[in-house]
């Protein structure tokens, strides 16, 4: 199943969802460093309930080091700032959906790196903001593991 990065996450509960999400889904969640929070915050916990022993979750000094631990997988970096939407693309199960701090998203440096294979974003109305941290991840990749076939999943 696909690799899921959070780049310098910062609210708890979104991180939390994201680590239930990948129990449920057998994505595979990295954490990149810095963290706006502790892993033993409470917000984190109530959010992944029971979940953190069922996910495969990774944590990374930096965005160097979490690509590194990939180094052929293709890189989809989600942004408001593109024209291809994240259900135009043929997903595999070693890509990794990037997805950038919950108050300003993936900053340019991250957005303009090498390995990113494409920006994808999610189609909203205009004039809002951004979508949460937690139903973006969790939009990118039901779509990415319905394509897959829901591989793993039960009947």
């Amino acid at each position: 199943m696909v690799h899921v990065f959070l780049h310098e996450p910062v609210i708890a509960g979104n991180t939390g969802n994201a680590i239930r999400l990948s129990a449920v889904t057998g994505a595979r969640l990295h954490l990149i460093e810095p963290l706006g929070f502790d892993l033993e915050d409470a917000k984190l916990r109530r959010a992944g309930l029971d979940y953190h022993d069922l996910a495969d979750v990774s944590i990374h000094a930096d965005a160097e080091q979490a690509l590194a631990t990939l180094p052929e997988a293709r890189v989809f970096a989600f942004s408001a700032h593109t024209d291809v939407t994240f259900d135009s693309i043929e997903y595999s199960r070693e890509d990794i959906l990037l997805f950038g701090t919950e108050p300003t998203g993936l900053p340019e440096e991250v957005l303009a790196h090498p390995r990113i294979t494409s920006r994808v974003r999610i189609p909203m109305l205009p004039a809002r903001r951004s979508l949460n941290l937690a139903n973006a991840v969790s939009i990118a990749v039901y779509e990415a593991w319905r394509q897959l076939g829901y591989d793993g999943a039960g009947a």
